[in-house]
Protein backbone atom coordinates (compact mmCIF):
# COMPACT_ATOMS: atom_id res chain seq x y z
CA UNK A 1 0.00 0.00 0.00
CA UNK A 2 1.27 3.47 -0.83
CA UNK A 3 2.38 5.69 2.04
CA UNK A 4 0.52 8.54 0.40
CA UNK A 5 -2.93 7.29 1.31
CA UNK A 6 -5.94 8.89 -0.39
CA UNK A 7 -4.14 11.69 -2.20
CA UNK A 8 -5.35 11.01 -5.73
CA UNK A 9 -7.67 14.04 -5.83
CA UNK A 10 -4.84 16.43 -4.93
CA UNK A 11 -2.44 14.87 -7.42
CA UNK A 12 -5.05 14.97 -10.18
CA UNK A 13 -5.82 18.63 -9.46
CA UNK A 14 -2.15 19.64 -9.51
CA UNK A 15 -1.36 17.61 -12.63
CA UNK A 16 -4.33 19.11 -14.47
CA UNK A 17 -3.50 22.68 -13.40
CA UNK A 18 0.18 22.57 -14.36
CA UNK A 19 -0.16 20.19 -17.28
CA UNK A 20 -3.28 21.52 -18.98
CA UNK A 21 -4.74 24.70 -17.44
CA UNK A 22 -1.55 26.80 -17.42
CA UNK A 23 -0.09 27.42 -20.84
CA UNK A 24 2.56 29.76 -19.41
CA UNK A 25 3.27 31.80 -16.26
CA UNK A 26 1.08 34.60 -17.70
CA UNK A 27 -2.00 32.56 -16.75
CA UNK A 28 -1.39 32.71 -12.97
CA UNK A 29 -3.94 34.48 -10.72
CA UNK A 30 -1.66 35.28 -7.75
CA UNK A 31 1.94 36.38 -7.35
CA UNK A 32 2.81 33.20 -5.42
CA UNK A 33 4.25 31.33 -8.37
CA UNK A 34 6.22 34.05 -10.09
CA UNK A 35 9.62 35.33 -9.08
CA UNK A 36 10.14 39.07 -8.78
CA UNK A 37 13.49 39.77 -7.17
CA UNK A 38 16.35 39.87 -9.65
CA UNK A 39 18.64 36.87 -9.16
CA UNK A 40 22.41 37.02 -8.77
CA UNK A 41 24.19 37.88 -12.06
CA UNK A 42 25.69 34.38 -12.21
CA UNK A 43 22.22 32.85 -11.91
CA UNK A 44 20.82 35.33 -14.42
CA UNK A 45 23.53 34.41 -16.92
CA UNK A 46 22.72 30.73 -16.47
CA UNK A 47 18.99 31.40 -16.95
CA UNK A 48 19.73 33.12 -20.24
CA UNK A 49 21.41 29.94 -21.47
CA UNK A 50 18.34 27.81 -20.72
CA UNK A 51 16.23 26.88 -23.78
CA UNK A 52 13.15 29.09 -24.24
CA UNK A 53 10.73 26.19 -24.08
CA UNK A 54 11.92 25.47 -20.54
CA UNK A 55 11.87 29.10 -19.33
CA UNK A 56 8.37 29.67 -20.70
CA UNK A 57 6.91 27.09 -18.30
CA UNK A 58 8.68 28.23 -15.15
CA UNK A 59 6.31 28.67 -12.17
CA UNK A 60 8.70 29.08 -9.23
CA UNK A 61 8.39 31.60 -6.38
CA UNK A 62 12.06 32.37 -5.75
CA UNK A 63 15.68 31.73 -6.62
CA UNK A 64 16.49 28.68 -4.51
CA UNK A 65 19.86 27.81 -6.02
CA UNK A 66 22.94 28.51 -3.90
CA UNK A 67 26.24 29.51 -5.43
CA UNK A 68 29.41 27.55 -4.70
CA UNK A 69 27.99 24.15 -5.70
CA UNK A 70 30.58 23.20 -8.31
CA UNK A 71 31.04 19.43 -8.32
CA UNK A 72 28.03 18.82 -6.05
CA UNK A 73 25.15 16.39 -6.52
CA UNK A 74 21.86 18.30 -6.64
CA UNK A 75 18.24 17.14 -6.46
CA UNK A 76 15.30 19.35 -7.51
CA UNK A 77 11.90 18.48 -6.03
CA UNK A 78 9.02 19.07 -8.42
CA UNK A 79 11.34 20.15 -11.20
CA UNK A 80 8.54 20.95 -13.65
CA UNK A 81 9.87 22.02 -17.04
CA UNK A 82 13.38 21.88 -15.56
CA UNK A 83 14.37 25.56 -15.37
CA UNK A 84 16.14 25.32 -12.02
CA UNK A 85 17.73 21.99 -12.96
CA UNK A 86 19.26 23.51 -16.07
CA UNK A 87 20.60 26.45 -14.05
CA UNK A 88 21.97 24.16 -11.34
CA UNK A 89 23.55 21.96 -14.00
CA UNK A 90 25.50 24.93 -15.34
CA UNK A 91 26.70 25.72 -11.80
CA UNK A 92 27.79 22.21 -10.78
CA UNK A 93 29.77 21.79 -14.01
CA UNK A 94 30.78 18.53 -15.69
CA UNK A 95 31.87 16.91 -12.39
CA UNK A 96 28.57 17.47 -10.58
CA UNK A 97 25.13 16.05 -11.25
CA UNK A 98 21.54 17.28 -11.21
CA UNK A 99 18.39 15.17 -10.93
CA UNK A 100 14.88 16.56 -11.30
CA UNK A 101 11.82 14.67 -10.09
CA UNK A 102 8.26 15.51 -11.16
CA UNK A 103 4.93 13.76 -11.58
CA UNK A 104 3.57 15.80 -14.51
CA UNK A 105 4.18 14.18 -17.90
CA UNK A 106 3.73 17.38 -19.91
CA UNK A 107 6.36 19.21 -17.85
CA UNK A 108 8.81 16.29 -17.93
CA UNK A 109 8.50 16.03 -21.69
CA UNK A 110 9.59 19.67 -22.07
CA UNK A 111 12.48 19.18 -19.63
CA UNK A 112 13.83 16.07 -21.36
CA UNK A 113 13.44 17.30 -24.93
CA UNK A 114 15.73 20.29 -24.37
CA UNK A 115 18.77 18.54 -22.87
CA UNK A 116 20.41 18.12 -26.29
CA UNK A 117 20.05 21.83 -27.05
CA UNK A 118 21.49 22.69 -23.65
CA UNK A 119 24.46 20.38 -24.21
CA UNK A 120 25.34 22.34 -27.33
CA UNK A 121 25.21 25.60 -25.35
CA UNK A 122 27.40 24.28 -22.51
CA UNK A 123 29.92 22.58 -24.79
CA UNK A 124 29.83 19.35 -22.79
CA UNK A 125 27.31 16.68 -21.82
CA UNK A 126 25.88 17.60 -18.41
CA UNK A 127 24.98 14.94 -15.87
CA UNK A 128 21.37 16.04 -16.01
CA UNK A 129 18.38 13.71 -15.76
CA UNK A 130 14.67 13.89 -15.06
CA UNK A 131 12.78 11.09 -13.33
CA UNK A 132 9.07 10.48 -13.05
CA UNK A 133 7.81 10.12 -9.51
CA UNK A 134 6.34 11.66 -6.39
CA UNK A 135 8.41 13.88 -4.12
CA UNK A 136 7.01 11.91 -1.18
CA UNK A 137 8.56 8.70 -2.53
CA UNK A 138 12.12 9.58 -3.51
CA UNK A 139 13.60 6.12 -3.05
CA UNK A 140 10.87 4.58 -5.17
CA UNK A 141 11.86 7.02 -7.93
CA UNK A 142 15.49 5.89 -7.70
CA UNK A 143 16.93 8.53 -5.36
CA UNK A 144 19.14 6.52 -3.02
CA UNK A 145 19.88 7.51 0.61
CA UNK A 146 22.90 9.72 1.34
CA UNK A 147 23.58 10.56 -2.33
CA UNK A 148 22.65 14.26 -2.45
CA UNK A 149 24.65 17.32 -1.34
CA UNK A 150 22.06 20.01 -1.99
CA UNK A 151 18.32 19.59 -2.53
CA UNK A 152 16.44 22.51 -4.03
CA UNK A 153 12.74 23.15 -4.53
CA UNK A 154 10.86 26.09 -5.94
CA UNK A 155 7.26 26.58 -4.79
CA UNK A 156 6.46 22.85 -4.87
CA UNK A 157 6.45 21.30 -1.38
CA UNK A 158 3.24 23.20 -0.58
CA UNK A 159 1.52 21.18 -3.34
CA UNK A 160 2.20 17.91 -1.53
CA UNK A 161 -0.58 16.22 0.47
CA UNK A 162 2.07 14.84 2.87
CA UNK A 163 4.74 17.45 3.53
CA UNK A 164 6.23 15.57 6.47
CA UNK A 165 6.90 12.60 4.21
CA UNK A 166 8.63 14.92 1.73
CA UNK A 167 10.94 16.39 4.37
CA UNK A 168 11.72 12.97 5.83
CA UNK A 169 12.61 11.65 2.37
CA UNK A 170 14.88 14.59 1.68
CA UNK A 171 16.61 14.15 5.03
CA UNK A 172 17.27 10.52 4.11
CA UNK A 173 18.52 11.39 0.61
CA UNK A 174 20.97 14.04 1.84
CA UNK A 175 24.51 13.23 2.80
CA UNK A 176 25.56 14.34 6.28
CA UNK A 177 26.27 18.06 5.91
CA UNK A 178 23.82 18.38 3.05
CA UNK A 179 21.11 21.00 2.75
CA UNK A 180 17.54 21.55 1.62
CA UNK A 181 17.63 25.08 0.12
CA UNK A 182 14.17 26.07 -1.07
CA UNK A 183 11.53 28.72 -1.60
CA UNK A 184 7.88 28.06 -0.84
CA UNK A 185 4.58 29.56 0.26
CA UNK A 186 3.49 29.78 3.89
CA UNK A 187 0.47 31.08 5.80
CA UNK A 188 0.29 32.96 9.11
CA UNK A 189 -2.65 30.80 10.23
CA UNK A 190 -4.15 27.35 9.76
CA UNK A 191 -6.15 27.16 6.53
CA UNK A 192 -9.78 25.94 6.39
CA UNK A 193 -10.78 23.08 4.11
CA UNK A 194 -12.57 25.51 1.78
CA UNK A 195 -9.16 26.95 0.90
CA UNK A 196 -7.16 23.72 1.02
CA UNK A 197 -9.52 21.92 -1.38
CA UNK A 198 -10.01 24.78 -3.86
CA UNK A 199 -8.50 23.68 -7.19
CA UNK A 200 -7.23 27.11 -8.26
CA UNK A 201 -5.84 28.04 -4.84
CA UNK A 202 -4.15 24.65 -4.62
CA UNK A 203 -2.61 25.04 -8.07
CA UNK A 204 -1.53 28.61 -7.28
CA UNK A 205 0.40 27.32 -4.22
CA UNK A 206 -1.97 29.03 -1.77
CA UNK A 207 -4.26 26.14 -0.83
CA UNK A 208 -1.38 23.96 0.30
CA UNK A 209 0.51 26.66 2.18
CA UNK A 210 1.75 25.35 5.50
CA UNK A 211 1.32 27.24 8.75
CA UNK A 212 4.79 28.70 9.44
CA UNK A 213 5.10 27.54 13.03
CA UNK A 214 3.92 24.05 12.15
CA UNK A 215 6.48 23.74 9.36
CA UNK A 216 9.44 24.79 11.50
CA UNK A 217 8.44 22.35 14.24
CA UNK A 218 8.08 19.58 11.65
CA UNK A 219 11.55 20.19 10.24
CA UNK A 220 13.12 19.96 13.69
CA UNK A 221 11.17 16.80 14.53
CA UNK A 222 12.49 15.08 11.40
CA UNK A 223 16.08 15.84 12.36
CA UNK A 224 17.10 19.00 10.51
CA UNK A 225 19.02 21.74 12.30
CA UNK A 226 16.99 24.80 13.28
CA UNK A 227 15.48 26.31 10.08
CA UNK A 228 17.30 29.31 8.64
CA UNK A 229 15.34 32.08 6.92
CA UNK A 230 17.21 33.60 3.99
CA UNK A 231 14.43 35.83 2.63
CA UNK A 232 10.77 36.55 3.21
CA UNK A 233 8.16 38.63 1.38
CA UNK A 234 4.37 38.96 1.23
CA UNK A 235 2.32 37.37 -1.53
CA UNK A 236 -0.53 39.15 -3.30
CA UNK A 237 -3.83 37.42 -4.01
CA UNK A 238 -5.13 39.57 -6.85
CA UNK A 239 -8.34 37.79 -7.83
CA UNK A 240 -11.34 39.17 -5.87
CA UNK A 241 -13.10 35.82 -5.68
CA UNK A 242 -9.98 34.21 -4.25
CA UNK A 243 -9.49 37.12 -1.84
CA UNK A 244 -12.93 36.43 -0.38
CA UNK A 245 -12.01 32.79 0.18
CA UNK A 246 -8.73 33.41 2.01
CA UNK A 247 -10.14 36.24 4.15
CA UNK A 248 -7.62 37.83 6.51
CA UNK A 249 -5.00 35.10 6.21
CA UNK A 250 -1.65 36.45 5.03
CA UNK A 251 0.67 34.48 2.77
CA UNK A 252 4.42 34.74 2.40
CA UNK A 253 7.12 33.46 0.14
CA UNK A 254 10.01 32.29 2.31
CA UNK A 255 13.38 30.91 1.30
CA UNK A 256 14.48 28.46 3.97
CA UNK A 257 17.73 26.60 4.53
CA UNK A 258 17.53 23.24 6.32
CA UNK A 259 20.84 21.55 7.12
CA UNK A 260 21.40 17.89 7.94
CA UNK A 261 23.92 18.33 10.74
CA UNK A 262 24.28 17.79 14.47
CA UNK A 263 23.97 21.19 16.14
CA UNK A 264 25.80 19.94 19.27
CA UNK A 265 23.24 21.18 21.81
CA UNK A 266 22.50 24.41 19.98
CA UNK A 267 20.81 26.09 22.96
CA UNK A 268 23.91 25.80 25.16
CA UNK A 269 25.75 29.10 25.56
CA UNK A 270 29.21 29.15 24.04
CA UNK A 271 31.21 31.62 21.99
CA UNK A 272 32.46 30.77 18.52
CA UNK A 273 34.12 32.84 15.85
CA UNK A 274 33.69 32.31 12.12
CA UNK A 275 35.60 33.93 9.26
CA UNK A 276 34.43 33.83 5.66
CA UNK A 277 37.30 33.13 3.23
CA UNK A 278 35.69 34.83 0.24
CA UNK A 279 36.08 31.76 -1.96
CA UNK A 280 32.53 31.32 -3.27
CA UNK A 281 32.35 32.64 -6.82
CA UNK A 282 29.84 35.46 -6.92
CA UNK A 283 30.18 36.07 -3.18
CA UNK A 284 33.81 37.10 -3.06
CA UNK A 285 33.25 40.02 -0.66
CA UNK A 286 30.40 38.85 1.59
CA UNK A 287 28.20 35.84 2.23
CA UNK A 288 24.69 35.75 3.65
CA UNK A 289 23.97 32.51 5.49
CA UNK A 290 20.57 33.78 6.59
CA UNK A 291 18.87 36.99 7.67
CA UNK A 292 20.71 36.90 11.01
CA UNK A 293 24.19 36.02 9.77
CA UNK A 294 26.03 38.00 7.08
CA UNK A 295 29.81 37.63 6.79
CA UNK A 296 32.30 40.04 5.27
CA UNK A 297 35.41 38.43 3.77
CA UNK A 298 38.25 38.07 6.24
CA UNK A 299 36.41 39.65 9.18
CA UNK A 300 35.90 37.32 12.18
CA UNK A 301 32.31 37.27 13.46
CA UNK A 302 31.05 35.91 16.76
CA UNK A 303 28.43 33.25 16.02
CA UNK A 304 26.16 30.95 17.98
CA UNK A 305 26.90 27.29 18.60
CA UNK A 306 24.18 26.42 16.07
CA UNK A 307 25.71 28.61 13.34
CA UNK A 308 29.21 27.33 14.11
CA UNK A 309 27.99 23.76 13.64
CA UNK A 310 26.62 24.59 10.19
CA UNK A 311 29.71 26.45 9.02
CA UNK A 312 32.09 23.74 10.23
CA UNK A 313 30.11 20.58 9.41
CA UNK A 314 28.01 21.24 6.31
CA UNK A 315 28.94 21.48 2.62
CA UNK A 316 29.87 25.11 3.38
CA UNK A 317 32.75 24.11 5.68
CA UNK A 318 35.43 24.66 3.03
CA UNK A 319 34.49 28.32 2.74
CA UNK A 320 34.88 29.24 6.43
CA UNK A 321 37.25 28.90 9.35
CA UNK A 322 35.48 28.29 12.66
CA UNK A 323 36.80 28.06 16.23
CA UNK A 324 35.95 28.83 19.85
CA UNK A 325 36.76 32.30 21.14
CA UNK A 326 37.03 34.02 24.50
CA UNK A 327 35.15 37.03 23.16
CA UNK A 328 31.65 37.41 24.54
CA UNK A 329 28.60 38.84 22.84
CA UNK A 330 25.71 39.10 25.26
CA UNK A 331 23.37 40.10 22.44
CA UNK A 332 24.02 36.98 20.40
CA UNK A 333 20.97 34.78 19.93
CA UNK A 334 21.55 31.08 20.57
CA UNK A 335 19.11 30.14 17.81
CA UNK A 336 18.21 31.77 14.46
CA UNK A 337 15.12 33.94 14.11
CA UNK A 338 11.97 32.10 13.15
CA UNK A 339 9.90 33.26 10.19
CA UNK A 340 7.02 33.92 12.58
CA UNK A 341 9.21 36.29 14.62
CA UNK A 342 10.33 38.12 11.48
CA UNK A 343 6.76 38.54 10.25
CA UNK A 344 5.68 39.94 13.61
CA UNK A 345 8.53 42.44 13.39
CA UNK A 346 7.36 43.52 9.96
CA UNK A 347 3.84 44.06 11.25
CA UNK A 348 4.97 46.11 14.23
CA UNK A 349 7.16 48.31 12.10
CA UNK A 350 4.50 48.73 9.44
CA UNK A 351 6.93 47.55 6.79
CA UNK A 352 5.09 44.66 5.28
CA UNK A 353 6.53 45.02 1.80
CA UNK A 354 8.97 43.09 -0.33
CA UNK A 355 11.85 45.51 0.25
CA UNK A 356 11.87 45.16 4.03
CA UNK A 357 13.73 41.88 4.22
CA UNK A 358 14.33 41.01 0.61
CA UNK A 359 12.46 38.05 -0.83
CA UNK A 360 11.29 36.53 -4.00
CA UNK A 361 7.64 37.30 -4.74
CA UNK A 362 5.90 40.32 -6.16
CA UNK A 363 3.22 42.14 -4.19
CA UNK A 364 1.59 43.55 -7.26
CA UNK A 365 0.97 40.60 -9.49
CA UNK A 366 3.31 41.62 -12.30
CA UNK A 367 6.23 39.42 -13.12
CA UNK A 368 9.73 40.51 -12.28
CA UNK A 369 13.11 39.97 -13.85
CA UNK A 370 13.86 36.42 -12.72
CA UNK A 371 12.34 34.71 -15.71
Amino acid sequence: MSLLGNSDDIYSSVKDYYGKVLASSKDLKTSACTAAAAPHPIIRKAIQSVPNAVNDKFYGCGNPIPLGIKGKDVLDLGSGSGRDCYVASALVGPEGSVTGIDMTDEQLQTARECIGEFEQILGYAPKLRFVTGYIEELQKAGIEPSTIDVCISNCVINLSPNKKLVLAGVHQALRTGGELYFSDVYADAQLPDSVRKHDVLLGECIGGALYIKEFEEMAREIGFAHPRVLSISPIAVNDKELQALVGNTKFYSITYRLFKIDEHDATKESNFEATYLGTIEGHEDRYELDIDNVFEKGIPETVSRSTAAILSSSWLSGFFTVGETSNSDSGLAALPSSAETLINQLRRLGQQNSSALGGCCSTGGTQGGCC
